[in-house]
């Protein structure tokens, strides 16, 4: 029991040493500057294109509509009995899969073609 206590005091002090020691930089070396800061962001920089909403029903489900420029990407399906939905369009071409919240909401699995027939 003696051994582990005084290899562990040992440590200890060992740690203490050379942390409270400082370092002197080696030789050759250049103290690095400052980075630059970052220019400003310009008014035009800062706008993103808000979403365009269009609700609509069909059926009983409300389905919402989101457009950037006139171009859908995505629908909100709110059905009137069970959980609400999401669909997007991931490629651009107009083809839309079901957003499941299983992931966390953001994640995207890349998609790869690694066969055509």
């Amino acid at each position: 029991m003696r051994t582990i206590t005084a290899a562990a005091l040992f440590a200890l002090a060992l740690n203490a040493a050379a942390q409270s020691a400082p370092r002197p930089p080696p030789p050759g070396s250049v103290p690095l500057d400052d980075p630059p800061k970052p220019p400003p962001i310009t008014g035009e920089e800062q706008k993103q294109p808000e979403p365009e909403v269009t609700i609509r029903h069909e059926g009983e489900n409300e389905i919402s509509e989101y457009r950037i420029n006139g171009k859908l990407y995505m629908q909100r399906v709110t059905p009137k009995v069970g959980k609400p939905y999401v669909l997007m369009d991931m490629r651009g071409d107009g083809t839309f899969t079901k957003q499941d919240d299983t992931l966390t909401p953001n994640l995207r699995v890349p998609q790869w073609v690694l066969f055509r027939f």
